[in-house]
């Protein structure tokens, strides 16, 4: 006989029940009492001629045909539920956005603004993985990556968002800040770097100043070199967009001295040959709403 979608709701419980070998357990499965569980088995047993549990007072037992049908079913409901598991993971992965930056970035300057998108794009799901290593584009990695350098990346499709400049910061309460007044007056002062690319020696050559500098202490990452200065550990190079929360929120003070530009810029990048998917292009589209003019 074939197959009614009237029989559906039977067939399903019938599963249940089979896998449970109890028909109160199999309606707490499926939201059902015991006895409209029972209705379902034998409509299901009369319209197929046959029994499919022998019923007694501990509970009900598989008949051998209620065996054969069991396997069955059980086997199409896997089978229909590895389906369903796979479209919603795909859908799921068209919805999601791999994204790679620099952990300072993201602390800073991204995830300040990141509820603006959310709330827009609530559908869309986010990862983003921070790393200092450039990203590699392979099948599983990022969709795109926020990067800072010289804004060309050979192989991939750059959009220019915003330049950076460095000046000096440190803590408001930090010891003999009062004195300060030159760039001289902080070369004497103990001194964090960063692993950026441009750092002390730069600055101070710009404000004219020569001489043995004292890096007390070293961090890989912006952030941590940040920290370090809120903790009056001395007195950090900090990048502008970085140090900005901070400034804002007055863990940090600029200290006197020039604004040194940046040789590198950040910029939002993907693989040339990929064509961006909706959700990751909607996130290209709101981070381009902050692309500053260059300077």
């Amino acid at each position: 006989m074939a197959l009614r979608p009237d029989l559906l709701p039977a067939l399903a419980a019938f599963e249940a029940a089979a896998r449970h070998q109890n028909f109160a357990h199999a309606g707490e499965e499926l939201h059902l009492t015991a006895s409209a569980v029972s209705h379902h088995v034998r409509k299901l047993e009369a319209r197929l001629g046959v029994v499919l549990f022998q019923r007694h007072a501990r509970g009900v037992t598989l008949t051998a045909e209620g065996r054969r049908l069991a396997d069955a079913a059980g086997s199409a409901m896997a089978d229909v539920d590895d389906a369903l598991r796979d479209l919603r993971d795909a859908r799921d992965e068209q919805d999601r956005v791999r994204i790679s930056t620099l952990h300072s970035f993201a602390y800073t300057w991204l995830m300040p603004r990141l509820g603006q998108f959310t709330a827009a794009h609530p559908n869309v799901r986010l990862a983003i993985d921070t790393e200092v290593s450039l990203t590699r584009f392979e099948d599983g990695g990022p969709d795109l990556a926020i990067r800072h350098g010289p804004g060309h990346w050979p192989g991939l499709t750059a959009h220019y968002l915003m330049d950076e400049a460095l000046f000096p910061v440190a803590a408001p309460d930090f010891p003999g800040l009062d004195r300060v007044r030159t760039a001289e007056d902080i070369a004497a002062l103990p001194l964090i770097a960063d692993l950026s690319r441009q750092g002390w020696h730069d600055w101070f050559r710009l404000a004219g100043v020569h001489g043995r500098i004292d890096e007390r202490l070293h961090f890989s990452d912006a952030t941590d070199a940040l920290n370090a200065a809120v903790f009056g550990l001395g007195v950090a190079l900090a990048r502008e967009r970085i140090v900005a929360p901070y400034l804002e929120a007055g863990r940090l003070v600029r200290l006197p001295g020039p604004s040194m530009p940046g040789r590198w810029r950040y910029a939002v990048v993907y693989p040339s040959h990929r064509r961006l998917r909706p959700a990751a292009q909607r996130f290209v589209d709101w981070l381009l709403g902050f692309a500053e003019p260059p300077r």
